[in-house]
């Protein structure tokens, strides 16, 4: 989180129960405020916090805490030997090591009159004091394990910026701000948990490795071996807090048909008796999960989202700030925080047998349940910021290869679904015929080539297809904006409806195309759609084909 999406992340919360504290430190907190706020907000709490004056962290802690206000100390090695502080400047005369340590002994005494207290210690360099520098060195790993004694948690000695320091009183780096403020918010909110009961997730590379729609039920993986054991492990975790009473519900972007599939298997960890709900459609997931909200008739701040696409974590971020967003791991070594973030939500002290009874007795009142088809959050502030670009590829001539893959592996997001051969792709473009290719960019690096468009002499696009990792980006607009402004634009379209492209089916909903009397053929209003999405245009920076270089 830097500076900007900490004003963007508080500017679109709009309310939710206090959290007060104390932030005290022996420095000037600066912009630290700013960033406690915005994490509280993206945990669905108001921030109120107070902060001590400069320099008087100690004589604070001669008096007794405010009540029904928490207290966060976080802690340099030089509260606890004040001759390490930087602004002092390097003592002309060493300090006594052992009149050192127990000055910080005594420091630390008054720290455990505090029990309730939250610390955090930064282990940051110090100051050559003594006249051995081994002595210095085991005088600094004392002092980290003084507090650590006192159960303080540790933070990275990076948090620590001695140019900050020096300027303007702040020891806090400025690229840390967001680290430290989400483990401020984090270990306050341990004590403070809100009753979590439902944990809605994703399916595709969440529960399984893989696009059920893309992949198939042979293609994807989630057995304990290769890709698929986080996905494994991360079913594990979701029986034992369903077997706690946690509610499981999921929500994906396909037909219920393919989302129920690899449960039919009786192979994976979880069977779909195990959910309350899996909805399935090509709606918003915030609409579908406010649905469930109202027939479970629970508040949406007892509702968890877990998701591996940022899109859709923002999406229902944005529309359902109350929901506690949170990202799946691209890596294994992430799962261990996933784990202990979702098992400290889901927290019960005490079981009772109705807990394990609990989802039967949801499924029941969710019977018979139809998706909502709202449409969920605007996200066009959020792409803006993705800063993405698409590039334009005339496949007419050259390599096409992943060109005609995009077309005969893709499903949902397919103008007929009709399979290609290479000849006949070459048969197109010999009578004059044109294929594009488009791939995506933005500021977390490549997307690749993810989309491709076949369109014969006559101006009738045979193929259009688009990977569904790239959803809800408006890349499938921009394009076909981008298109319908060249000289020889589209006439028409081959649609054929397939139990699987159901995205399209949305696309072409757009006003610009026009139904022929078969239902197949679909007349193109370019100038209109060109139009009518100048605004998805301006998302984007293109790079048409000319301007590729070979």
């Amino acid at each position: 989180m830097n500076f900007l999406e900490a004003h963007r992340i508080l500017s679109r919360f709009g309310g939710g129960p206090r959290l007060d504290f104390l932030l005290a430190t022996s420095g000037a907190v600066d912009k630290l405020d700013l960033f406690l706020r915005a994490a509280a907000a993206k945990k669905g709490r108001t921030a109120h916090i107070r902060t001590l004056p400069f320099n008087t962290l100690g004589q604070a802690l001669l008096s007794e805490p405010a009540t029904g206000e928490e207290e966060v100390l976080v802690l340099f090695p030089w509260d606890f030997v004040p001759e390490a502080d930087w602004r002092s400047g390097v003592p002309s005369r060493a300090p006594d090591a052992t009149v050192a340590r127990d000055r910080a002994r005594a420091f630390a005494e008054r720290l455990r009159r505090r029990p309730t207290a939250r610390l955090f210690y930064v282990p940051a360099p110090l100051p050559p004091l003594l006249a051995d520098s081994g002595a210095s060195d085991d005088l600094r790993f004392w002092l980290t394990e003084l507090a650590a004694s006192l159960g303080a948690r540790m933070l990275s000695a990076d948090v620590f910026s001695l140019g900050s320091y020096l300027s303007t009183g702040t020891p806090f780096a400025g690229t840390r701000l967001g680290d430290i403020a989400d483990a401020v918010v984090g270990c306050l909110l341990e004590t403070h948990p809100d009753a979590a009961k439902v944990l809605v997730t994703d399916l595709d590379n969440v529960l399984w490795h893989g696009v059920i729609g893309e992949d198939g039920v042979d293609g994807i993986r989630f057995t304990p071996e290769g890709v698929g054991y986080k996905h494994f492990l991360y079913q594990t975790l979701l029986a034992k807090l369903k077997r706690e009473g946690t509610l499981l519900a999921a929500v994906t972007r396909n037909d219920p048909e393919l989302a129920h599939a690899p449960f039919k298997t009786e192979t994976m960890t979880l069977a779909i008796d195990d959910f309350v709900v899996i909805v399935a459609s090509y709606k918003a997931k915030s609409s579908q999960i406010k649905e469930i909200a109202a027939r479970l008739n629970l508040g949406l701040d007892s509702f968890v989202f877990v998701d591996d696409n940022p899109l859709e974590i923002e999406e229902v971020s944005t529309a359902l700030p109350q929901v506690r967003s949170v990202m799946f791991p691209s890596t294994d070594d992430e799962l261990p925080q996933l784990f202990d973030k979702l098992s400290r939500m889901f927290s019960r002290p005490l079981l009772t047998v109705e807990d394990g009874e609990r989802t039967e007795l949801y499924r029941r009142r969710l019977e018979g349940m139809v998706p909502d088809a709202a449409d969920g959050a605007d996200l066009t502030g959020f792409l803006r910021g993705l800063e993405m670009s698409m590039v334009i590829h005339d496949r007419s001539n050259g390599d096409r290869t992943r060109a005609v893959q995009l077309i005969n592996k893709t499903n949902q997001f397919n103008l007929n679904g009709r399979r290609v051969t290479d000849e006949e792709v070459a048969a197109i473009l010999a009578q004059g015929g044109r294929l594009y290719g488009a791939s995506l960019n933005d500021r977390t690096g490549s997307h690749g080539e993810v989309l491709a468009c076949l369109i014969d002499n006559d101006g009738v696009i045979r193929s259009l297809v688009m990977s569904c990792r790239v959803f809800q980006r408006r890349l499938e607009h921009v394009f076909f904006a981008w298109l319908a402004g060249e000289d020889r634009p589209p006439t028409s379209l081959e649609f054929a409806p397939t139990p699987r492209n159901e995205p399209i089916q949305l696309f072409l909903d757009d006003p610009a195309f026009v139904r022929g009397k078969a239902g197949e053929t679909i007349g193109i209003d370019a100038a209109g759609f060109a139009a009518r999405h100048a605004e998805d245009m301006a998302l984007f920076a293109i790079t048409p084909p000319q301007a590729v270089a070979v």
